[in-house]
């Protein structure tokens, strides 16, 4: 039978027009699909209801430090979130980290100890959050001191009670701080049970294990920061206060495995401070691992070069051989 050239036109058209439909849908369910995957890896939420312990304030509202588009630092906290990081391939039982960037509890190196460690972390299947932690302070806090570890202590609840939803294994599920952040971690890990905020929860609040990098550890005047002290627990604190929050005195046989780094040649926080942590976890039979380094100084985040550069590798090991 005959077909007129209309016709033949007007049957390559409807192909056509289908085959158009159909790369569209395909597109359009490959990019629905990458949205969600990039809602999932950045998904940040709020870590409180009820803030606990708040005061209002106004005038105090949070500023960011942006370069090439990216939040550097934070300072000015007042609203505490995590936010997520999730590894390409999703595994059952999974090991989860928490971040507690540094800053000498006055701001948060958001960038170099937040984001890019929970893309390290990622790399090895490892879930990673980032907690942009309350900053002590008298002008939003009733009790600065302990400011920080109730959003520590929430932050790992947290993690617990939604396990399931990111496969993660509730009892692999760690912290990792620097500097003042190492501070807050090894205060989490001696100060899990302190009951600084109101809640119903019974789920431990104690990290599986804890990453302390150049962390401070004392308040003691003789090898404390004194910046973070300052800010934690104000210009002149009690011995009582100090001692309370010197967490190489806060040590337990329940206080959990813990891996160290330090440099040697670190001016900004003395190695002490890692030194005497990992003297009471050896005193008190808790797992530990420490490594110090020839130089390196204070703050070489990942590691930039120096005797510190392959400290991510080691801690890797660490992992493994523990079984997180």
């Amino acid at each position: 039978m005959y077909e007129s050239k209309p016709y033949k036109t007007l049957i390559k058209l409807k192909k056509l027009k289908n085959l158009i439909l159909k790369n569209a849908f395909l597109n359009l369910f490959l990019l629905l699909g990458m949205l969600n995957q990039l809602q999932a890896q950045n998904q940040i939420i709020p870590l409180w209801n009820k803030i606990p312990g708040e005061i209002k304030a106004p005038d105090y509202t949070e500023k960011e430090t942006v370069k090439d588009g990216k939040i550097q630092s934070t300072t000015l906290v007042t609203t505490p979130t995590l936010t997520v990081f999730l590894p390409k391939e999703s595994k059952p039982s999974q090991t989860a980290v928490v971040i507690f960037p540094g800053g000498g509890y006055m701001h948060l190196a958001i960038d170099k100890e937040g984001t890019k460690v929970a893309e390290w972390f990622n790399s090895l299947g490892i879930v990673a959050f980032v907690l942009k932690y309350r900053l002590p302070s008298d002008l939003i806090m009733k009790d600065k001191t302990i400011g920080p570890l109730q959003d520590a202590q929430e932050s790992i609840r947290y993690i617990r009670q939604n396990a399931s939803k990111w496969n993660i294994d509730p009892n692999k599920v760690g912290v990792l701080g620097f500097s003042a952040g190492g501070h807050l971690a090894s205060t989490l890990a001696t100060h899990y049970d302190d009951k600084v905020y109101e809640t119903t929860s019974k789920v431990s609040a104690r990290p599986d294990f804890a990453l302390l990098i150049y962390p401070v550890i004392s308040m003691q005047n003789e090898i404390t920061h004194k910046g973070s002290q300052i800010n934690l627990l104000g210009q002149n604190p009690s011995s009582e206060l100090i001692d309370s929050f010197s967490n190489e005195k806060k040590v337990t046989a329940q206080t959990p495995p813990t891996f160290l780094i330090h440099a040697t040649d670190d001016g900004a926080v003395l190695p002490e401070n890692s030194i005497n942590y990992y003297l009471a976890l050896k005193k008190n039979k808790v797992t530990a691992e420490l490594h110090l380094y020839e130089n390196g100084g204070h703050g070489f985040g990942l590691g930039i070069g120096d005797t510190n550069k392959y400290w991510t590798k080691q801690c890797e090991d660490w992992l493994k051989s523990n079984k997180f």
